[in-house]
This record gives structure tokens, sequence and C-alpha cells, in this order.
């Protein structure tokens, strides 16, 4: 049996701005429900779109009660549906948040999600679907691993090897949480019925309180892997991998300037262009340092060594924006991202925008 509920929901937000994106779905806070937050997309065989997205209860902070909830397109984005399906509910004793989905190269749906039990106990979990996401697997443990370790929405990717790799940053093994992230990768070469560990764990460099967090994985177009995590240090650190997520290089500064935020990044196309979502705090007015504002976008055509084409989707002072979730539909780009401000709070809204890509790639 399919259950709903009711959240608060408004369409076509706005007008078409730049003559480049328009907001097509805000899920907003309302009674009962504090927080509407990070999610991602799944394109189905039947050319439906669902998104699925983390909808608190009782509190709106972190470790509040939480279910997995989803709204579904049947017009490749333009509108979406007004009550939300109970994807996942009952699990964790704190909650479930911080979705990937992937269609595997086995033509299966893999649903990946934090499971919170404590401040010391944050574990991701993978489900599968053959029936296009009207049914669940069992989960399978993704880090078999005991402790806390954060993964970020739209994150967990599939080489073409076939390979799943999950990017995850370690905040406690078990004794108390600490806020100076640990990143790795956790692989899985059977579709992720088993998982090994990175051999290397990277650390940022001394002086760092909040060390690396929130990392994220892009395949490159000559075979390598980069990895990008959020910092204290002013910018996205990077790292390398040329064996396919074993090993790392030494993590490295970048001209990424941004605040303790987390970048998005893909491959646009077959091309090899990246595209790249963050606050872009390049020449920010002081006033504004350590907010998540604004929401920019870049393209890169070196393997993001350089970036061009900067485009603002979001400028508002007191905005709050982050967590984005990409998906390429034809030639237009679905973004949603946690998208509050200090009347509602930061990460307590969600909106989704369909983009033109010749908007994104236009000078």
């Amino acid at each position: 049996m399919i259950a709903f509920i009711v959240c608060v929901a408004m369409w076509g937000l706005g007008p078409v701005l730049a003559n480049g994106f328009e907001t097509v779905l805000t899920l907003n806070p309302g009674s009962g429900n504090p927080r509407n937050s990070e999610g991602d997309f799944i394109q189905l065989n039947d050319g439906r779109i669902l998104f699925v997205y983390t909808r608190f209860s009782g509190g709106g902070g972190d470790h509040d009660r939480a279910i997995l909830a989803g709204r579904v397109s049947h017009d490749r984005g333009l509108t979406w549906s007004d009550t939300d399906e109970v994807i996942l509910d009952g699990e964790g004793d704190m909650n479930v948040m911080s979705v990937s989905l992937l269609r595997l190269q086995d033509g299966r749906i893999a649903l990946f999600y934090l499971r919170k039990n404590s401040t010391l106990d944050c574990i991701p979990y993978l489900r599968y679907s053959t029936d296009e996401a009207e049914t669940w697997s069992d989960p399978i443990r993704c880090i078999p691993d005991d402790g806390y370790y954060v993964v970020n929405n739209d994150r967990v990717v599939q080489l073409p090897s076939g390979r799943l790799l999950i990017p995850a940053a370690l905040h406690s093994l078990g004794t108390k949480f600490v806020n100076r992230g640990k990143a790795m990768s956790y692989h899985s070469d059977d579709n992720g019925l088993t998982w090994k560990r990175s051999t290397t764990i990277l650390e940022a460099p001394v002086g760092s309180f909040r060390g690396l967090q929130e990392p994220g994985i892009v395949a490159l177009s000559d075979g390598h892997l980069m990895m990008l995590c959020r910092t204290d240090q002013g910018s996205q650190m990077r790292s390398y991998s040329k064996d396919n997520g074993i090993t790392w290089s030494t993590v490295e500064s970048t001209n990424i300037l941004s605040p303790v935020s987390p970048a998005t990044f893909e491959q646009l196309d077959d091309s090899g262009e990246l595209l790249m979502v963050w606050n872009n705090h390049d020449g920010i007015d002081p006033k504004l340092k350590k907010k998540r504002t604004p929401l920019m976008t870049a393209l890169s055509s070196d393997n993001g060594i350089t970036w061009n084409r900067f485009k603002t989707l979001e400028d508002n002072p007191k905005g709050w924006y982050c967590y984005t979730a990409m998906e390429r539909v034809g030639d237009h780009i679905l973004l949603a991202y946690c998208a509050g401000d200090e009347i509602v709070g930061g990460l307590n809204r969600t909106k989704i925008i369909r983009v033109s890509i010749a908007w994104l790639r236009s000078q």
C-alpha cells in the first residue's frame, strides 16, 4: 500500500530569470513538518522523474526525526505532484536522510541513504528496486566499519567499469563526535553487496578545525577521479585517484573559493565538460563571509583545473543555499537545493529549478 502525506508546496514561484531557469517546485516547512531538505532525482523507465528528499517532523535539527519522501513529475520536471509518497520510514533511532539515487548498469534502481542511530553511529545503507521505485529490497550496510560517517545527497557514483563509489567523511569511531573530518571512499565491484575502504585516509592541513568534510567524487575525461571537500580554509580542497578510488593523492587547495559549504559537480555530458554548483566567494562582500550565498554555476572543459561561464542562481544576502542535487533531462538540468533564509531557517526549505543548458554555456 502506498502511503501519502501532505506537505506545503508551491509551483512556478517567480519568473524565468535571465531566460535561463525557472522555479518548478518549492517545499516549504509547515505545521508538524519543520524542515524539508536535501534529496536526489531518478528518471524512471516510463518517463516520470522521482525526487526523494528528507522530510522532518517534530524538530528541524540534523538529528531530529525524519523520513524519506518522494514527489513525481510526469512532464520532465515542469510540474510536480502535490502530495508526498512515503519512500522510507521507521528506520534509524534518530532518522534517515541524505539520499543518492542511481540507475545501476543492470537496470535496477539503487537508493542510498544515511541511517542515523546516534551522534556516534551514522552509516550509509542501500536498497534496490526492480519495479521502478514501487517497492524496495531489504537494506544492505555499505560501510562495514563502525563510526559516524557523513555522506551527502547525490554523491554516490558508478564508474564505467561498474564500480560503485561512496565518498565519506569520518567524524567518530565510537567514542565522541569530532568536527575535524577525515575523507575517504568506499567501493563495491558487485553492485553494492560488499564494500571496501580506500587505503588512503585524507586529512586537512594542521590548523584546520573542521578538516575535510562532505566529500564528492567525479570521474574525469582522462580516466582519473577527482574528489572535492568542503573545508574551513576558504576554498574547496582537492584530491585525485588514478586507480578508481583505491588510493588518493595528498589534498591540495583550489581556486574554488567557498565558505564551509559543499560543492556539487558532475559531468554535463559525454564530452567530459563539468558543471559545478556552489557558493562562490571569489570577491565576496566581507559581510557575507561564512554565509552560504550566493549560489552559482560554472563550467570546466579541462577536468576542473579552471572554471568559466559563471552564472548566478541565487544571491539573496539573507539566503542559505546548499546541498544541491543535479539531473540532466534533455536540454535542461534539474537542480534541487536547500533554499532557506533567516525567516524559515537555512536548511528548512527545498527548491527545484529547471535550468537551460544553453544558458549555462552562454558567454
